[in-house]
């Protein structure tokens, strides 16, 4: 059998990350949920930004031979106008500069006939029209939630209209107003390097094929119903809600220790604190966050980051903590700066309760859990990912705690009470237990999320034959 004659059996897609590991896992997920269906490419860009990030794209074509990598190595850019810059913005730009290289370096190197692409959302602007113009088929895989998604629609309508200096609330139509500040902080300054690209990337999803969605129908099912009725724009594109993603079989990663230590824990005793893998903490702050941990009196594993890149984050425990804050919590806590494997802690029956920055894959695997949620955003589009959290009972939000560029620390007293309020309301137990009943369901076979990437697949049968 032929290419052209396997390839009218099974479409083949081409999925084409940016960069970070908010990024990279849950394309990942998607690639080997597709590659059960359909053929699947997946393009993998190096040098990676951080050396998670390396290890993981190793390890995923590794585990899933049945994806096939595309590889392209990234030409150097002077990008000497934007010192200071967050790494992964500047990842986004190099790749955005270079799009055409990419489209024909994979239209040269790909198994099979492309059927369609997959494009992430902070580099898709340049490869839209390329698609176009090759006369390909081209999706958008939205790795976070539909509310921001919402946001993402509509911001360059709202940006075009506006006549004062500076942002404001933004009201997006049939669905809500998303406050000033809760609008990722770059987007307020119009020479970001963010802000333009994600100006770009928002116009252009009206001209893609169709949106998948890392979210399920019940969790979001206003801002789902705002897309596609056209209150947030007229005439966008299919939503395909194909959340929550499952994760990788591949093997275990993390500390050891750590899942040993969890499985003696008693049943949803355990608080589990992470924010992600771009967010840096301050040192004062981190301090702070022991306090509070300590003073709640809940057992908890914390996983500590002080930078935004893996390899910069160089700071012992013991400098940040003190050797006296381990020997007090030694009976209760474990702290980390490792990587772990989150989807295996947070359905460890001892995890109780989940701290985090909202970022989307973090929801997104606390809602596949049934994981309460105490929710602090810190940047980018977190709070307004807070939003469904709190909408769908899965969990609280302070909304005053502290936010990137703010001079202010949040107490450990304040964290400590907020703590002990989550883990002891058994209502906000139940409510994140039903919505992990939903996820679950959506995910599974003949649930609303499998029938979407089993539409998607038909659709492009439909189209090549």
């Amino acid at each position: 059998m032929d290419f052209q004659q396997k390839q009218l059996i099974a479409p083949h897609v081409v999925l084409i990350p940016s960069a970070g590991m908010g990024h990279l896992n849950p394309f990942s997920r998607f690639a080997a949920s597709l590659a059960n269906i359909c053929q699947v490419s997946m393009l993998s860009i190096s040098p990676t930004v951080s050396s998670a990030e390396s290890h993981h794209l190793s390890d995923m074509f590794s585990a899933y031979p049945q994806i096939h990598s595309i590889h392209f190595e990234m030409p150097h850019y002077d990008l000497s106008d934007y010192p200071g810059a967050d790494p992964f913005f500047l990842r986004w730009e190099m790749i955005s500069r270079c799009a055409s290289d990419i489209v024909n370096h994979i239209l040269t190197n790909c198994p099979l006939p492309v059927t369609a692409l997959v494009l992430d959302i902070p580099v898709a602007a340049k490869f839209i029209p390329l698609a176009k113009s090759l006369g390909i088929p081209c999706y958008i895989m939205y790795i976070t939630t539909a509310t921001m998604l919402s946001f993402a629609a509509y911001f360059p309508t709202y940006y075009d209209s506006k006549t004062t200096v500076g942002l404001g609330d933004v009201e997006i139509p049939g669905l809500r107003t998303v406050p000033a500040a809760s609008i990722p902080r770059a987007l307020h300054y119009p020479k970001h390097l963010f802000t333009q690209p994600f100006i770009e990337n928002g116009r252009l999803l009206l001209k893609v094929d169709g949106i998948f969605v890392n979210t399920f129908e019940s969790f979001e099912k206003d801002s789902l119903a705002a897309l596609r009725d056209g209150h947030v724009q007229p005439d966008f594109p299919p939503t395909i809600t194909v959340g929550p993603l499952m994760p990788l079989k591949m093997p275990i990663s993390g500390i050891a220790e750590v899942f040993s230590w969890l499985d003696k824990q008693p049943v949803n005793s355990v608080v589990y604190v992470n924010f992600g893998n771009r967010t840096g903490m301050s040192k004062d702050q981190i301090r702070e966050l022991g306090l509070g941990l300590e003073t709640s009196g809940c057992r908890f594993l914390w996983v500590v980051k002080t930078t935004v890149v893996d390899s910069q984050d160089v700071a012992e425990l013991d400098d940040l903590l003190g050797e006296e804050f381990f020997e007090r919590v030694k009976d209760k806590g474990m702290v980390t700066k490792g990587w772990v494997d989150q989807n295996k802690v947070l359905e460890s029956n001892a995890v109780g309760g989940f701290v985090s920055h909202s970022g989307g894959n973090s929801v997104m695997e606390a809602a596949m859990h049934g994981v309460r949620m105490l929710a602090w955003p810190m940047l980018g589009d977190q709070r307004i990912n807070a939003v469904p959290v709190v909408e769908s009972g899965l969990g609280m939000w302070v909304e005053n705690w502290s936010w990137q560029g703010e001079d202010k620390i949040v107490s450990g007293k304040e964290i400590g009470e907020k703590v002990k309020e989550m883990m002891a309301n058994e209502a906000l137990l139940a409510s994140a237990r039903l919505v992990g009943e939903e996820a679950r369901r959506a995910a599974a076979p003949g649930g609303t999320s499998y029938k979407g990437l089993v539409e998607f697949v038909k659709n492009l049968k439909e189209r090549i034959k």
